[in-house]
C-alpha cells in the first residue's frame, strides 16, 4: 500500500482528532463545536478559513503558486439522533446523539489531507476543503450550494468519500453515472368525517381511505415505472385516531421514495397525487400530497470517476479498486454539489472489525486504521490534479 509517508507519521494525531469528534456528536445545523474545531485546525495549518457557509459549514482555501486550476474536497460533519451502545472510552458524551455513519472519520481524513498539503505545498493552484453540515436528511449540501458555494469557491472538479462497512480495509469501490438513489419524503393528509365507531354509516372513515391508498400505491413502481428504472415507494407510517370507539376525522400517511433519476421521481410524484386524490374523492374524502425531494440521485461524472479511481489504484493497486460498484438505494446529499459541479464520490473500505457493522447502527464505529488511507487519497487527488507544469 502506497500511503503518503508524512500522513502516516501523524496517524496518532488523526486518531485523537477523530475520537474527540466522535465523543462530541452534533446533529445537522448544530455542528458549532465541530465547525469550530475544523476552523481552528485549518487556520493553524495556514489555510484561509470561511465559516457559516450553508449555516454551519466551513470552507478552507489553500492557494499555492500562480496556477488558476481549482479542486474541491468535501467531508460531512453531522451525527445522528441515536443512543450509542457499547462502552468505548470515547463514546458519545451527548445523550441521544452519535456518530453512527462515520462522519467523524470523513472530517478527520479531510483535515489530515489539509495538514499535509499545507505543509508540503506540492501543487500549483487552489484547493477548497469543504466541510458540510447536515447531510443526514436536513439539506446541508443544498444549503451550501444555495449559499453560493461554487460562486465563492470555484471548483473544476469536486470529490467526496464515504466509508463502506464490510468492504475490506485497503479497498475502494465506485461507478460512473448513477451510483446512489435520489430520495424523497412524503406526507398524505386525509380528511374524512368523524363519527361514532358504532355508526360508521354516518361518517367517512379516513382509516379505510388510508388503507386503500396504501394498497394502490404499491402499483406505482410495479406498473408505472419501467422495470429497468429501479425505484422504491414505501409507506412507513399511518396515523389516525386516539379512541377505540371514535372514527377519526383525519388520517396521516408518511413514507419515502427512492429512484436513480429525477424523471422517475417526478413520474412517481404525479402518480401518487392522482391515486391519493382519486381514491379519497371516490370515498367522499379529500387527500393532499406533500412530496419533498430531500436528495437528488447521486451521479458521478465519467472523467472524474476515472481520475479518482486511477488515483486510488496508485495507492492500493488496481485490483483493490472496484470500478463497477453496486447501485445502492441509500441517498447522499453530496448529490446537490455534483449536480452543479462535475465530480465523483467513492467508497472506502471500513473492514469488518468490532464496530464495523452497518452504518446507522448504535454499535457502529469508524475504523481508525482507515484514516491515513483516506487522507492519502484526498491529498494525492490534489497533487495529481494540480500538478505543477514542467
Amino acid at each position: 500500500m502506497n500511503l503518503v509517508p508524512r500522513i502516516g507519521e501523524f496517524h496518532g494525531d488523526l486518531v485523537a482528532w477523530r475520537r474527540d469528534i466522535h465523543a462530541h456528536p452534533e446533529l445537522g445545523f448544530e455542528e458549532e463545536r465541530t465547525a469550530a474545531l475544523v476552523a481552528e485546525k485549518l487556520a493553524a495549518f495556514g489555510c484561509e478559513v470561511h465559516r457559516g457557509v450553508g449555516r454551519t459549514g466551513v470552507v478552507g482555501r489553500l492557494k499555492v503558486g500562480s496556477g488558476q486550476r481549482t479542486i474541491g474536497l468535501r467531508a460531512d460533519m453531522d451525527a445522528l439522533p441515536i443512543h450509542e451502545a457499547g462502552d468505548l472510552p470515547y463514546r458519545s458524551r451527548n445523550a441521544g446523539r452519535m456518530h453512527a455513519c462515520g462522519h467523524d472519520g470523513h472530517t478527520t481524513m479531510l483535515l489530515g489531507a489539509a495538514r499535509y498539503l499545507a505543509e508540503t505545498r506540492r501543487f500549483d493552484g487552489t484547493v477548497h476543503f469543504i466541510f458540510q453540515p447536515a447531510e443526514e436528511g436536513l439539506g446541508g449540501g443544498l444549503a451550501m450550494v444555495e449559499d453560493g458555494l461554487f460562486e465563492r469557491f470555484p471548483c473544476e472538479m469536486i470529490f467526496g468519500m464515504h466509508n463502506r462497512p464490510g468492504l475490506a480495509v485497503g479497498r475502494f469501490q465506485i461507478r460512473a453515472g448513477a451510483m446512489m438513489a435520489g430520495g424523497a419524503y412524503f406526507d398524505i393528509a386525509i380528511t374524512g368525517r368523524g363519527a361514532h365507531g358504532a355508526r360508521p354509516e354516518s361518517g367517512i372513515d379516513p382509516v379505510v381511505v388510508a388503507s386503500q391508498i396504501t394498497t394502490a400505491l404499491q402499483t406505482v413502481v410495479s406498473r408505472s415505472v419501467r422495470p429497468v428504472d429501479t425505484a422504491v415507494l414505501s409507506v412507513t407510517q399511518i396515523h389516525a385516531g386516539e379512541a377505540y370507539n371514535v372514527i377519526p376525522e383525519t388520517a396521516a400517511m408518511r413514507g419515502t421514495v427512492r429512484a436513480f433519476s429525477k424523471d422517475t421521481m417526478e413520474l412517481i410524484r404525479g402518480k401518487m397525487e392522482r391515486i391519493a386524490g382519486g381514491i379519497a374523492q371516490a370515498m367522499g374524502a379529500t387527500a393532499t400530497l406533500d412530496f419533498r425531494t430531500i436528495f437528488l440521485p447521486l451521479v458521478n461524472d465519467a472523467a472524474a470517476t476515472d481520475f479518482i479511481a486511477d488515483t486510488a489504484a496508485e495507492i492500493v493497486g488496481a485490483d483493490n479498486v472496484n470500478r463497477d460498484g453496486t447501485l445502492t438505494m441509500a441517498s447522499e446529499d453530496f448529490s446537490f454539489m455534483l449536480e452543479r459541479c462535475p465530480g465523483a464520490y467513492i467508497q472506502i473500505g471500513n473492514g469488518d472489525r468490532p464496530g464495523g457493522c452497518e452504518v446507522h447502527n448504535p454499535g457502529y464505529d469508524f475504523n481508525d486504521e482507515v484514516l491515513p488511507l483516506g487522507a492519502s487519497l484526498f491529498a494525492r487527488l490534489v497533487e495529481r490534479r494540480l500538478a505543477p507544469s514542467r
